[in-house]
């Protein structure tokens, strides 16, 4: 665990207005700062920020914290990676203190979830270069919207095949624990077996700022496009 030490010296140095703007366009109004708002759609700022109050609200959403919860919320950290996130920003040299086996198992769970979720980018984008039903559907679907291909690279932009299985089984082929899959969202238990929840849809993995796959945003083709090619796999 992080010191309490450490942690009052992190919130000593925080600067609201400077961490938020990194990641929102704002502009000074008064005595506060508005931008719009990052966490749903909107045309007109209702995202305001209060430097003197050290804490930031939307009265579109309601969504409303500190700069702490601000990165928990935006870039899906845990509040100890935001508190490192913050430390490193500011320099601040972090000291431990002795963790508790709950909160060990808590860790290593997240971290396995961002192994498993670097697994399937890897996996998604290979099924999108590499195998017929990728090129045959999905690359010639994201041609036809002007996607170039250093574009799609760039951004690890993948593909799940129509396969009910296919993910769920490459997974567990590389020893990845079912109940952890599961908990990615990218699966689902069915009875006795996993079913893939983003069969024949385009992948587009979303990364905190730190590079790290925190989770999926996917997009359906195939069926709704004229003369599209429907792969039938048998099972076995």
């Amino acid at each position: 665990m992080i010191s309490q030490h450490t942690i009052q010296q992190i919130q000593s140095r925080i600067d609201i207005i400077e961490i938020v703007g990194d990641f929102v366009k704002l502009k000074k109004r008064g005595a506060n700062y508005m931008g719009l708002c990052p966490f749903h759609n909107e045309k007109s700022p209702s995202f305001t920020v209060s430097p003197s109050k050290e804490i930031y609200k939307c009265f579109g959403c309601g969504k409303s914290g500190n700069t702490i919860s601000f990165l928990m919320e935006h870039e899906k950290y845990s509040y100890v990676e935001a508190l490192r996130w913050l430390a490193n920003r500011y320099q601040v040299e972090v000291e431990e203190t002795e963790t508790s086996p709950e909160f060990k198992q808590l860790q290593q769970v997240a971290d396995s979830l961002y192994i498993i979720n670097g697994f399937a980018q890897k996996y998604f984008a290979e099924q999108l270069f590499s195998s017929e039903e990728g090129e045959d559907i999905a690359i010639s679907y994201l041609k036809e919207r002007g996607f170039r291909e250093d574009i799609v690279r760039k951004f690890q932009i993948g593909y799940c095949l129509q396969q009910r299985d296919a993910f769920s089984k490459a997974a567990v082929a590389a020893q990845f624990n079912p109940e952890l899959l599961v908990k990615t969202g990218l699966v689902v238990q069915r009875e006795e077996s996993l079913v893939d929840n983003y069969r024949g849809r385009i992948i587009f993995p979303i990364h905190n700022n730190t590079g790290k796959v925190i989770g999926f945003g996917a997009r359906i083709i195939g069926k709704k496009r004229p003369g599209a090619k429907v792969y039938q796999h048998s099972r076995k």
